[in-house]
């Protein structure tokens, strides 16, 4: 029998812990196992490059909220948030230029018999066209064709599509007016930019409709056959899968922060069932 609560809030973290392994998905999001193993070494160095990327995403909110750049230049403390944080000010210098600005906005909308939610770094609309920045601040620039078969890519311009016509005076985004960008704070000229149209909304309707189906069907949740995975898993002991940690440079994409949703579903914009 399966385990999975109805209706359960998928997310691009929980899609794409099943699509990397469905024991991962099973522990965390159904069992909600609390493993204490580390996701990578060195570990005072992995939670503060956390803390950090963390604290930079704030900034960048409180910046695109109004608040002065030159004030919040003072909270980047550490050399890696004052690096980002310079980078990102002058790409960004004028965020009026990007059109109506919508930061950290949450879209929701049901798909079958639950529901499927993310949070957006920021959502720029302008004459019916819309671009999502995400703000990463990996160590090293992910390959283009890695990003672009990410479940947070599919997922979050499968979902402005679908859900995002309050930002466009109640129209819906056609999928052709939408585009996604990872500005990377350490590589700030060389962002990932991924356009959509309507065949790729279509596929992406398709694949998570079929991944909500698998996951909801399933009795046993099998371990990945990866085991390289593993390596920056936190729940890797328990699977008998090893015990040491990878190095957190090779880990950053791996074991992102996984969102934590404490929501109010009334007061956010989705589709209703």
């Amino acid at each position: 029998m399966n385990k999975l609560s109805a209706p359960f809030t998928f997310s691009q973290s929980s899609l794409q812990d099943y699509f990397d392994c469905p024991r991962r998905f099973e522990l965390r999001y159904i069992e909600k196992l609390d493993w204490p193993a580390v996701e990578a070494e060195p570990v005072a160095e992995n939670e503060r490059r956390m803390a950090d990327g963390n604290f930079f995403h704030r900034l960048a909110q409180q910046f695109l909220l109004g608040l002065p750049a030159e004030k919040l230049s003072k909270l980047a403390a550490s050399p890696d948030l004052s690096r980002w944080w310079d980078n990102f000010a002058q790409t960004f210098s004028s965020p009026s230029d990007l059109g109506s600005l919508h930061p950290e906005a949450v879209l929701s909308a049901p798909i079958r018999n639950h529901r499927l939610l993310a949070k957006f770094d920021l959502i720029a609309v302008r004459d019916g066209r819309a671009t999502i920045y995400d703000w990463k601040t990996y160590h090293k620039r992910p390959k283009d064709e890695w990003m672009a078969i990410r479940m947070q890519t599919k997922v979050y311009r499968y979902l402005l599509a679908h859900a995002g016509s309050h930002l466009n005076s109640g129209q819906p985004f056609a999928p052709e007016s939408i585009q996604m960008i990872y500005w990377y704070a350490d590589f700030p000229s060389e962002p990932s930019t991924f356009h959509y149209d309507a065949s790729l909304f279509k596929r992406d309707e398709a694949m998570l409709e079929k991944l909500v189906d698998e996951i909801s069907s399933l009795e046993t949740f099998e371990l990945t056959g990866d085991e390289g995975k593993c390596r920056f898993c936190a729940y890797r002991s328990c699977c008998n899968r090893g015990v040491g940690a990878g190095d957190w440079k090779d880990a950053e994409a791996e074991a992102e922060v996984h969102e934590t949703f404490d929501i109010n579903f009334e007061q956010i914009a989705e589709i209703a069932f």
